[in-house]
């Protein structure tokens, strides 16, 4: 039976909540354990289902894997496959990474291209050019990208034409096992891109400019292992500080650095939400939404990851706000559910106008990706009446103990099973 969550809106958040691993580089990070002939051990890994998914694609390639709460060990003393089909990949776009590790360490990789949240095309064309150009030969049919290096990749000048996150992850671990400098210009600057070369230089990988636009990796023969502790995660950071605001509630959200939020901390607070700078994170409090114009981009812009959780809580906003999508051209898919609780947005392409309504009402709505989940779950926090959000399993790709976190603060929120008398309720 199908779970599903039931929110009873209209309840401020109050308390204190503490954020998980990050996700987005919890993911990386995993799979560059590919790179390693020694133990790595990875703290603070979230609970999340695409870890899940990674773990048992580790284990296709011949790792050990153990979990120990958060704690999470890996190891890989030889390679037992090269190839990744369709069927591994399709639910998690990330395992498409799993190409460069086995390229440098394995010389070979057949891997499917990859599935994952309907949010845009997401080419992979920068990955392959970039890798072909450390002199990997690579053919792509029916599907699978053929890659071989049967000499080993070569150092290179790389230059991409977009500051793609996942090429950025690709190069950088295609270039830790690649004795010789490789530079990569037009780099990504995410945080997770930062957590990935701090990871990587632990096991021994000489890394300059991380979370700048240009980067050169030292690569060596042979990596090391040890133990890292993964920063917290900052989208997650994010939405419960919108949830908060939403509600006109008083929370401490911590377990992140502040820094990693960019430029998302200066619009939250053009939209009227107090951050007042605690040890590990932010105490957050607002008496009312203003709104804001804002843009998504690549960091230390606006992340795209924010957008959809941004806009349910400017749908009571004092006023008109206006948020263009500059990076994917399918994320506003959560729009029309917002609407069918009483928020009115226009869409125009890849710009959303939302004018704010004084309240919105619970309506049954589906979660059609990771941050469209939060989205709603902002909107029922703040609407009146019970809303249930149906295809929860994208929420759970994204947000350890979601339910129980927003409990502890004071919301009132249910799961329950699709059978009406076979349910679980709490925090009532």
């Amino acid at each position: 039976m199908r779970e599903y969550i039931e929110i009873e809106g209209g309840t401020p958040l109050r308390g204190r909540v503490h954020v998980s691993g990050a996700k987005n580089a919890a993911l990386p990070i995993l799979i560059s354990c590919l790179l390693a002939q020694e133990r790595c051990t990875i703290k603070n890994v979230p609970f999340l289902h695409d870890v899940g998914i990674t773990l048992h694609l580790l284990e296709h390639f011949g790792a050990t894997t153990e979990r120990i709460g958060s704690d999470v060990s890996v190891s890989v003393p030889s390679l037992r496959a090269t190839d990744a089909s369709y069927s591994l990949v399709k639910a998690l776009r990330a395992s498409f990474w799993v190409l460069a590790p086995l390229l440098a360490r394995g010389g070979a990789a057949r891997v499917a291209l990859p599935g994952g949240d309907a949010i845009g095309a997401r080419p992979v064309d920068i990955h392959l050019e970039a890798l072909a150009q450390m002199g990997a030969d690579i053919h792509v049919k029916h599907g699978i990208v053929m890659a071989t290096a049967p000499d080993g990749l070569h150092p290179a000048d790389i230059s991409f034409r977009f500051p793609s996150v996942g090429a950025t992850h690709q190069i950088i671990m295609a270039a830790a096992l690649t004795p010789g400098v490789t530079t990569i210009r037009g780099a990504a600057r995410e945080p997770e891109v930062v957590e990935l070369c701090r990871f990587l230089g632990m096991l021994g990988v000489a890394i300059n400019g991380a979370g700048e636009s240009e980067l050169s990796i030292k690569g060596a023969r042979e990596l090391g292992g040890g133990t890292f502790s993964l920063s917290g995660d900052r989208i997650e950071a994010a939405t419960y500080i919108l949830a908060t605001a939403a509600t006109g509630g008083d929370v401490e959200v911590v377990g992140f650095e502040r820094g990693y939020l960019g430029a998302a901390d200066e619009v939250l607070q053009r939209a009227g939400i107090t951050l007042e700078s605690i040890p590990d994170g932010v105490r957050v409090s607002c008496s009312g939404l203003s709104p804001v114009e804002v843009a998504t981009e690549p960091f230390p812009g606006f992340a795209t990851d924010i957008q959809a959780p941004l806009m349910a809580a400017l749908t009571t906003a004092n006023g008109e706000s206006v948020i263009s999508e500059q990076i994917f051209e399918g994320r506003f898919g959560h729009a029309a559910d917002l609407c069918r609780m009483g928020a009115k947005i226009s869409i125009d392409g890849r710009k959303a106008v939302i004018s704010g309504v004084e309240n919105l009402s619970a309506a049954p709505v589906e979660v059609r990706d990771i941050r469209a989940g939060a989205a709603l779950v902002i909107a029922a926090l703040t609407a009146r009446g019970t809303s249930q959000l149906s295809e929860i399993s994208h929420l759970r790709r994204g947000y350890a103990d979601l339910e129980g976190k927003l409990r502890r603060l004071g919301a009132r929120v249910a799961v329950r099973l699709a059978d009406a008398e076979d349910f679980m309720f709490t925090g009532c």
